[in-house]
């Protein structure tokens, strides 16, 4: 399918035909969209989740903000006042939160305490606070022993023997892999983990893997020449995890959306749905092919890299650290490229305003994006010029978070049913 064509379908499915309408309707007073969002940020954020396994963080969104969306579909929510929908959002997200991220109890019982404040007593806060808390456990129940706990996303993996395009364990630590076991997780929509799976990258010794070689070795080296000041800006910008950087991408879009209540709780529900699959699907192909990291190619000086054509650089050093899995394909890209996919499926090629983001791993560095593809472009670019992917690794990685995107968004009406 086309992605116009997806596009079109997943706003006419997963967020109604009105999401065609913006600035349609009105949002109440108090936006508890935008105040559940910020409570959920927090508690997922203070979470005991270690960086190596950042699709539980997108574990707990989605499973949270699903619950969410299932409380105030049109079913049950036709008919009823704001105050209901007010209501089952916060117990909705409560409740998950409560169970996911126990030490954050009191935090998670004080915002509930404080939207509930604000709704007269009567049957739809009560019904509310009812349906919320149901479909929470119901979505619970559905995701528990789904194999994307840390311990589970982080399983045992040991490396093939020593051979040209194999992937090993990259310095300065030399520490295990990680990631290697989502591919083993239960998806929330693909019928797989291998349903999208990626065709090889080049074969050693071809033209498109020593252009590949060339570009990275060149532009990716620390400290390197030909790099340009931009380039290592970005490069140290997006060295950041993409789950802290778009969650406030994410968030703005929400802040700007005047989407009914339904419409906005479900982009965010299937936004992280649909990037639990991609990262499950991205260690599908990862591990499928266990393809060797820059540094490890540019450094094959003992036994060479099989290829005539290239020449080892033993010192060679990116101008990052280059994370523990293998190259191929890079999931800085596929995570964006399934954003972008979500993103402009359901508010269009741009937000209404342009969107500014930080970076915890450039303090005081901020950059304005006013279509969503911007993102993708620069995360792709960043990539290579941090000397830790190739540009193949990078592009089939768009590839493949869009495919999966597309796909989690067709099909997205069988978790709110």
């Amino acid at each position: 399918m086309a992605r116009g064509s997806a596009a079109v379908v997943a706003v006419s499915v997963v967020v109604g035909a009105t999401a065609a309408m913006p600035h349609a309707i009105a949002q109440p007073t108090a936006d508890v969209a935008l105040e559940w969002y910020d409570v959920s940020a927090a508690t997922v954020n203070a979470a005991d989740i270690p960086a190596s396994a950042q699709i539980t963080k997108n574990r707990a969104w989605a499973i949270s903000w699903l619950a969410a969306a299932r409380a105030i579909r049109p079913e049950l929510a036709t008919g009823q006042p704001h105050e209901y929908e007010q209501a089952a959002i916060a117990s909705a997200v409560h409740t998950a939160l409560s169970d996911l991220v126990p030490s954050r109890q009191a935090e998670l019982n004080a915002a509930l305490a404080r939207t509930l404040g604000r709704i007269p007593d009567g049957p739809a806060e009560k019904r509310g606070v009812r349906i919320g808390r149901e479909q929470a456990r119901f979505v619970l129940a559905d995701r528990e022993n789904d194999g994307l706990d840390p311990e589970s996303v982080n399983g045992e993996y040991p490396p093939g023997e020593p051979a040209p395009g194999v992937w090993q364990p990259t310095p300065p630590t030399y520490g295990a892999a990680i990631q290697a076991g989502s591919r083993y997780a239960k998806p929330f929509l693909l019928d797989d983990p291998a349903q999208f799976r990626l065709g090889p990258p080049p074969e050693l010794g071809s033209e498109r893997y020593r252009s590949d070689l060339a570009e990275v070795r060149a532009l990716g080296v620390a400290g390197s020449a030909a790099r340009t000041d931009e380039q290592t800006r970005t490069a140290e910008f997006w060295e950041q995890s993409t789950q802290e950087a778009y969650a406030w991408v994410l968030r703005s879009a929400l802040e700007q959306s005047r989407q009914p209540l339904f419409q906005r709780v479900g982009m965010v529900a299937i936004f992280n749905v649909a990037l639990v699959d991609t990262q499950i699907a991205t260690s599908d192909s990862k591990y499928t092919y266990a393809r060797w990291r820059p540094v490890t190619a540019i450094r094959a000086a003992d036994d060479g890299d099989g290829d005539p054509g290239t020449t080892p650089d033993a010192d060679w050093t990116p101008e990052a650290t280059t994370p523990l899995h293998p190259d191929y394909p890079s999931g800085h890209n596929t995570y964006a490229g399934a954003a972008e996919a979500v993103l402009t499926a359901l508010t269009g090629a741009g937000p209404d305003e342009a969107v500014t983001i930080g970076s915890s791993t450039a303090p005081g560095e901020y950059r304005t994006y006013a279509e969503w593809s911007q993102l993708t472009d620069e995360v792709l670019d960043a990539r290579v010029w941090s000397g830790l992917h190739t540009r193949t690794a990078d592009e089939a990685g768009v590839v493949l978070g869009r495919d999966v995107a597309e796909h989690d968004l067709r099909m997205a009406f069988r978790l709110l049913r």
